[in-house]
């Protein structure tokens, strides 16, 4: 079976940096250049609209030095106007070579905007394609707002497809610039235009609006659209362009007479640089790229991932360059702790890994979700029990108030046998250890002499979930450290002196 090619032309650098508050700067719009030609291998990238201003003119210029260097020039496009032939002199300044010229695709555009026939309109555009052949520049042409051409009028679509079908043109571009199209539309339209015209070459380009671009985008390559236009993270005008990740993971998982160029393991990596240049964050739940998309949370698909890999699907990790991650919080079950484990080389007994569990389940109730990371140090904390737990700290309260001595009351329990005390200090912690000292004064005890404090999250994790407080100690026999780990820094400090407590009681 002979496969359709489909061009994927990526337009991040003009269309997706319409997205308010974008602009990349020139060195940033040739590292993204050269990695949507040289990693990602996309076919053609349009990197900005004509007549913009200095800054763009050497933006262009820096891309059109680079790829004309490395044979690419030909794949590198300018969005241009009828205007004159002020566009091309631009473009020829500015060392491109392919003009994607905007034209009016709907009479309501035609009318209104330019206020003008489309006799009057087809002999600009004409001389435009005309003045762009004379010095050596290729044309593709935009039908801009052909979507509401084709619903409200249509005959005008035509005739200036007619029209071009008789232009030195290589590309005719169907764009639905308000992003309106329903996937029957999509599929109708373009199969409609694709029937007439066999011979001319047709990409469909698509927006956001209504969250249809992809799907969009797959129905008109099943009506016999030649390419596409898509942008990294969706980014574009409004609600963005149709976005490459999703759309590319689609065509190769379900359109099997169609093959792209275009190399997934990178997708992820490209992603992430361009959420840096530009500023805009990805959701965590964004297809394919998103922080979340390959994290299990529910203990029972991690299980299930154990028997068989019973919730993998055809988006595996690996194809964009990730790896499958198994969420530690309030939904984690031993298979998600078991999988993390295996990562870091650890093993934990039945009972432990029960302790262990049960911990994790305690501070995604108090917080979020711990990292990978934290593991070994909730691990540590949880099994360090070197001794009997005669002495726990049952309750307490503590008060902080401007212009007020903080102070606390604690309720603990030794051997059994409870007791309540109030205090001051100079702070919360301090308050809390004036408590516990007159507690243990009671009893003839003294406690040991606080040295050194230490508050960190532990190292290597990249959460706030977890907060590691350790204390150093000094008693007349020996100087020792405790440790207490939680969600909040001061109950953290408490429960490395509950440690404390029983090591001297013991």
């Amino acid at each position: 079976m002979t496969r359709k090619k489909i061009e994927i032309m990526d337009t991040t650098l003009r269309d997706g940096e319409q997205t308010s508050g974008v602009s990349f700067s020139a060195s940033e719009k040739l590292t993204i250049a050269k990695l949507l030609l040289e990693e990602l291998k996309v076919d053609r990238i349009e990197i900005a609209s004509a007549r913009v201003s200095e800054g763009e003119f050497q933006a262009v210029k820096s891309v059109t030095d680079w790829a004309k260097k490395n044979g690419y020039i030909d794949r590198v496009e300018v969005l241009t106007f009828v205007d004159n032939g002020v566009s091309i002199n631009w473009m020829i300044e500015a060392g491109a070579t392919v003009q994607n010229l905007l034209t009016k695709g709907s009479l309501n555009h035609l009318t209104h905007q330019l206020k003008k026939t489309s006799n009057q309109h087809f002999k600009e555009i004409s001389e435009s394609i005309l003045y762009a052949k004379s010095k050596g520049i290729e044309t593709n042409v935009y039908l801009e707002d052909w979507s509401n051409g084709m619903r409200n009028s249509k005959d005008y679509v035509y005739e200036f497809l007619e029209f071009l079908s008789t232009q030195p043109v290589k590309r005719i571009m169907l764009p639905d610039t308000l992003g309106v199209l329903t996937p029957s539309e999509s599929y109708a339209f373009v199969l409609e235009i694709r029937t007439k015209y066999p011979d001319l070459h047709f990409d469909f380009h698509a927006h956001n609006d209504y969250d249809l671009g992809v799907s969009n985008a797959i129905e008109a390559l099943k009506a016999g659209a030649d390419g596409l236009h898509l942008t990294i993270n969706g980014m574009g005008e409004r609600a963005g362009n149709a976005p490459m990740a999703s759309t590319i993971a689609v065509i190769n998982d379900f359109m099997p007479t169609l093959k792209i160029g275009v190399n997934e393991k990178v997708l992820y990596t490209v992603s992430k640089l361009v959420e840096n240049f530009s500023g805009v964050m990805i959701p965590a739940n964004k297809p394919i790229i998103g922080a979340n998309v390959f994290t299990q949370t529910a203990g029972i698909h991690a299980d299930g991932d154990n028997k068989k890999n019973l919730y993998f699907s055809d988006l595996l990790p690996e194809r964009f360059g990730r790896t499958r991650k198994y969420a530690l919080g309030k939904a984690s079950g031993k298979a998600n702790i078991q999988k993390n484990l295996q990562e870091l080389g650890l093993q934990l007994n039945d009972e432990d890994l029960k302790k262990v569990t049960q911990r994790i389940i305690e501070l995604g109730d108090k917080k979020q979700v711990v990292t990978k990371e934290d593991l070994p140090y909730i691990i540590s904390d949880v099994l360090d029990r070197t001794y009997e737990e005669k002495v726990k700290v049952e309750s307490y309260v503590l008060t902080h108030s401007k212009g007020l001595r903080p102070s606390t009351t604690v309720a603990i329990s030794i051997n059994g046998k409870t007791f309540e005390e109030n205090s001051q200090g100079d702070g919360q912690f301090d308050a809390f250890m004036n408590a516990i000292r007159t507690v243990f004064r009671k009893l003839n005890l003294e406690l040991p002499s606080l040295i050194d404090y230490a508050v960190r999250i532990p190292p290597g994790s990249h959460s706030d979930a977890l907060c590691e407080t350790i204390i150093t100690w000094k008693s007349i026999e020996k100087e020792f450290k405790t440790r207490g780990l939680d969600s909040d820094q001061t109950v953290s400090a408490i429960k490395a002196t509950e440690k404390m407590l029983n090591i001297i009681i013991n």
